[in-house]
């Protein structure tokens, strides 16, 4: 009896665990197949495969319609390691004009990598044209495992504006991280300009489709009819302000020459040009085997051309600061239209000098501009500056700066492209801090320089092209921008864009200003800016941004016409001088361009000798002081 119930018990107990080996196998069944799918995507990779489509990005024109950057079509070569077969590598190395040691290197990845593993399709080759990739396609068949993708890349028809256009570049992990499963490795996302600024819009969607392939990889069709397929969704096309014919002809006056050239439509706020130079030729970064080396030669060139001087480099203003202040002074009551002011050939008080040029008597602020008088304007920045008294410049100078950020100065203006830089405009806090132990004693005339567009204060060309804008709509402006419309007409270009903004100075303070600024082009300082037609008046202003460290530069801002003006624009030229030397004769140049479409025949030597004058330095001294 004893005996039989032992052996119940060992019945029991092995039924037990025949049953508890059950349930274990039964539950690691349902965790390998339902809830781990990494053995079903192995197993269905061999058949059903997942292609992603890839949407052509929106194309970029300019404000005539004329096409900028179009797409290009390019393909990556995929390849499934464990589909490979033996084949004749040697014809396939022909074809894609690699080595066999760049076959072996593409081929065989470090398995233990989580990118990779031999059942999953990886990029094999990137960047094959269309003529090589339609050749090697003939003979796809031979060589199972491989298959080829479309993929856009950029294309230019022109050799100019790289700076507004931009460019792509592969997407960063960081970039990928940060998407939210946007993107992917080997995307490609704006990297710089109108690329960057407005990728979203640009880039598109992306699609996908499923297909069954045999095992050598060669379709046999779509999986389940394509009901799980999404087609891709093209980007869309934007239309810039720029003028690429006005683009290029700015570009050819600026070669050989450090600085930019920026213009706007008063009216609007759309710039028409925007020149940094030195610059570059954006159809060499376009996304080939050869860009590499092309991008290195441009990070390496002393001159630094990706450096957007437009908008990212900040400089003193000048003269060119003195209508700015007129306009300050005459609204807090400082100044008025016939203020006269005698010069003596210099501004002096105490052991302080501020030379000056020979001129008539500057009897109103017209003539003081006309003549850029310093001793004027350095008399005008001590009345702002002392408004509230000798002792208390403090809120005299930071009441002139609330006007100065009113302009647009101090800050980035906010048009779309990237890294704008806001330039400086000196702050009652700035002095504390650059005068510590006098902290509250600095005074009016420790700052003269201001009044001159000198010492701390600095701007952008795309500031004071703005200020060009201002002054010719006396007193209201849109933010700069380089979207004109998307073509698609349901989508608007950014609010921020289509909203005037107006400076707290009366519309009545800019006619004097203006007739100045008239007169230094009819009979001041940049009496070469006249271009000789009646129906067009220039209105501008030079400047002389004095440079510590080689020549200074030379400057200019102007609008034309004087009434209903179709264009305002800044042009800044560094190491060459008198504003009236370089600058001022290249903006007279661009605006005959927009206005009339010609040079006229008495101003072809003018437009010969800028397109010929070289001002760069060798570029060997300048590595060797940078």
């Amino acid at each position: 009896m004893a005996e039989q119930d032992n052996y119940n018990e060992r019945r029991y107990v092995i039924q037990i665990l025949f049953l508890l080996g059950a349930l274990i196998l039964l539950a690691k069944c349902f965790q390998l197949q339902i809830i781990d799918t990494t053995y079903q995507a192995k197993a269905s990779s061999n058949v059903i495969q997942k292609i992603t489509e890839y949407p052509s990005r929106g194309m970029i024109y300019d404000r005539n319609d004329s096409l900028l950057v179009y797409n290009n079509a390019m393909y990556d070569l995929w390849v499934t390691y464990n589909q490979v077969e033996e084949m004749d590598t040697t014809k396939f190395c022909t074809l894609l004009n690699i080595t066999k040691e760049d076959f072996k290197k593409n081929l065989n990845k470090d398995w233990s990598d989580i990118r990779y593993a031999k059942w999953k399709p990886f990029i094999f080759l990137k960047r094959i044209d269309k003529v090589t990739f339609a050749r090697f396609q003939e003979s796809l068949y031979e060589f199972p495992g491989f298959y080829g993708q479309l993929r856009n890349v950029r294309g230019y028809r022109y050799s100019a504006g790289a700076h507004v256009l931009g460019y792509i570049n592969e997407v960063t992990p960081q970039q990928i991280k940060d998407s939210i499963d946007i993107y992917e490795r080997g995307d490609y996302v704006g990297a710089n300009g109108l690329e960057r600024a407005y990728e979203k819009d640009l880039r598109g969607i992306k699609g996908e489709r499923y297909v069954l392939r045999n095992n050598f990889g060669l379709v046999q069709g779509k999986y389940k009819e394509g009901v799980r397929d999404e087609t891709a969704t093209s980007g869309r096309d934007i239309k810039t302000t720029i003028d690429i014919n006005l683009q290029m002809y700015a570009e050819a006056l600026m070669k050989n020459k450090r600085g930019s050239v920026v213009a706007i439509e008063p009216s609007t706020g759309e710039v028409l040009t925007f020149v940094s130079s030195p610059n570059y030729d954006p159809r060499v970064l376009t996304i080939n085997r050869q860009r590499p080396k092309a991008f290195a030669e441009l990070l390496a060139d002393p001159l630094k051309p990706f450096f957007n001087r437009a908008l990212m480099a900040e400089y003193p203003p000048g003269s060119i600061f003195k209508p700015i202040l007129a306009l300050v002074a005459m609204e807090q009551g400082e100044l008025n239209a016939g203020t006269p002011y005698a010069c003596k050939g210099y501004y002096e008080y105490n052991d302080l000098r501020v030379g000056c040029h020979a001129h008539t008597y500057t009897y109103n602020v017209q003539t003081a501009i006309q003549h850029s008088c310093n001793n004027y304007f350095c008399i005008v920045l001590r009345s702002v500056i002392d408004k509230y008294g000798f002792s208390n410049p403090q809120e005299g100078l930071d009441t002139l700066v609330n006007y100065l950020d009113a302009f647009g100065l101090g800050h980035p203006l906010g048009i779309d492209l990237p890294s704008e830089l806001g330039g400086n405009i000196p702050t009652s806090d700035y002095y504390d801090r650059i005068y510590p132990e006098t902290k509250g004693g600095w005074r009016s005339p420790g700052i003269i320089s201001i009044g001159i567009g000198q010492g701390e204060l600095l701007l952008t060309p795309l500031q004071i092209a703005n200020l060009a804008a201002i002054i010719a709509n006396r007193g209201s402006y849109y933010t700069p921008h380089l979207i004109k419309e998307f073509k698609e007409e349901e989508f608007l270009i950014p609010e921020e864009y289509r909203i005037p903004k107006r400076v707290p100075i009366d519309p009545i303070h800019f006619e004097a200003v203006v007739d100045g600024m008239e007169r230094v082009v009819t009979s001041g300082t940049a009496q070469i800016a006249q271009l000789g037609y009646k129906n067009i008046s220039v209105c501008g202003k030079t400047g002389t941004s004095e440079n510590p460290h080689g020549d200074d530069h030379s400057v200019f801002f102007a609008f034309a016409p004087k009434h209903n003006p179709k264009i305002a624009l800044a042009v800044y030229v560094e190491n060459s001088g008198f504003g009236a030397r370089y600058a001022a004769p290249i903006s007279s140049l661009v605006i005959e361009k927009y206005l009339t479409g010609n040079i006229a025949e008495h101003r072809k030597y003018l437009e010969q000798q800028m397109l010929n004058a070289n001002i760069l330095i060798d570029r060997k001294k300048l590595a060797s002081f940078q």
